[in-house]
């Protein structure tokens, strides 16, 4: 390593300019089974009221099979999108006017606008600093007499601490909803995520571990959540009455089905699931083993989980050691590596944070969701006071603010090569962290 590197953020050459390989696992075997569905005539077989199509077809069925069997669950209802499956165990759980639904500030904000489509009251408890996932010591102190629900995002890759928080819930006799977006395949001491709460919900899009393009499922062993999600799914106010249901709450309807290509993909996504988490989990320890050591720098923490899957790459910084503002060293980072493959126009798969804090978003501090008049926050339905104000979760706002690091380039299809330039990267801009101190903040 050249000892006086001069880092390409300053004009010095980049570790490298070559793109990183693209992370593509759509192959021969999807594209069969596309042309299978193609060929059959049927690309959906879903039907609005109660009759024999209700549930679907034939590629949809055995894709919630298949599913159930990876989580260990009764139940797999597949839907169109991860957010239309948290909207529908919102629904399926009986949240409605007047309830709270306790969510993390630290996620993708359909975790927290799934409580709003009932008209449930958003409620924020801060993260754990080292997993940033709820647990049961934060969301204790948000419960109140009005909380119906809790959804836990299983953040970054592995599962929150949830022994805890379902005793937590039991206690309370509140239901629990697992955002399992970005965890499929983790384990929390040896149970797959989306089978620990009352009902999972996972992600198909195109950036997760496996994807359909878009899609998603919801994985419960309770049959009245499984009826009550299908219902929801496919324009309930139209079927319970054939059907024979009788407890309306929610019963109102969309449309959140999946189709029988998204469904046959799916099935052979499955099937590559698990050898593209283990190359996840080599990748990450291979380049950890590189990064050892660099001051200021911290790997991800493994919690109570006992496992990762790592959807991406959290780092924690801490510029107090190095003297150095976040953003600058990581615009130092970047400088000095290259754009992924299909992912050209987003640069450098690195960033500083990953989503302000939720609750600071114009929604919520201006109590505006539907209408003009601050419903549901100004129900006269709803009994509570919301807090939204800044410092509602220091440590969601530490991470995000000040010291999380993210980046994407351990996904499967990376080489321990690729992984050396990226640990190239990381030691030249420590070497020059002199240099770093002495630029202007607008470097």
């Amino acid at each position: 390593m050249n000892p006086n590197p001069t880092l390409a953020l300053l004009g010095g050459k980049p570790v490298r300019t070559r793109p990183f390989p693209a992370y593509k696992f759509i192959g021969e075997e999807e594209k069969q089974a596309a042309a299978r569905v193609i060929d059959s005539g049927i690309l959906s077989r879903f039907i609005g009221a109660w009759h024999a199509d209700f549930l679907g077809g034939p590629e949809v069925k055995a894709f919630e099979e298949e599913w159930a069997e990876l989580c260990r669950v009764k139940h797999a209802v597949s839907v169109n999108s991860c957010t239309s499956g948290l909207y529908a165990a919102v629904g399926a759980a009986g949240v409605g006017p007047g309830d709270e639904v306790i969510v993390s500030p630290y996620t993708m904000s359909a975790s927290v606008t799934a409580a709003l489509v009932f008209n449930g009251v958003p409620v924020f408890a801060d993260i754990d600093p080292q997993t940033y996932c709820l647990s049961a010591e934060t969301i204790r102190p948000r419960i109140t007499p009005r909380t119906k629900a809790i959804i836990v995002v299983h953040i970054f890759g592995q599962a929150a601490d949830m022994d805890p928080i379902m005793d937590l819930a039991r206690e309370h006799n509140l239901v629990v909803i697992e955002d399992c977006a970005q965890a499929p395949y983790a384990l929390y001491k040896g149970r797959p995520a989306g089978g620990l709460g009352q009902m999972g919900v996972f992600s198909l899009n195109y950036h997760k571990h496996i994807h359909t393009g878009e899609g998603g499922m919801v994985t419960t062993n309770d049959e009245r959540y499984a009826e009550r999600v299908q219902l929801i799914r496919n324009h309930a106010e139209s079927v319970v009455e054939g059907k024979g249901v009788a407890d309306l709450a929610n019963m109102v309807g969309f449309n959140f089905r999946l189709g029988e290509i998204e469904a046959a993909i799916g099935r052979e996504q499955l099937k590559k699931g698990r050898a593209l988490v283990t190359r996840r989990k080599h990748n990450v320890t291979y380049l950890e083993r590189r990064l050892q050591g660099l001051p200021g720098l911290a790997m991800p923490r493994v919690g109570a989980a006992g496992d990762h899957v790592y959807y991406a790459h959290v780092l924690d910084y801490d510029a107090a050691v190095t003297g150095v503002p976040r953003e600058r060293l990581v615009r130092a980072l970047k400088s000095e590596l290259p754009v992924t493959e299909l992912r050209e126009g987003e640069g450098p798969l690195m960033g500083t944070g990953y989503v302000k804090p939720l609750y600071l978003l114009p929604m919520f501090q201006q109590r505006v969701a539907f209408g003009a008049s601050g419903y549901p926050f100004n129900s006269p339905l709803y009994k509570g006071e919301v807090d939204y104000r800044r410092g509602l979760c220091p440590n969601a706002e530490a991470a995000h603010f000040e010291r999380v690091i993210t980046h994407e380039m351990m996904r499967p299809g990376m080489t321990e090569a690729d992984l050396d330039d990226v640990a190239a990267a990381f030691h030249k801009v420590w070497q020059a962290l002199p240099a770093l101190r002495g630029i202007g903040h607008a470097a």
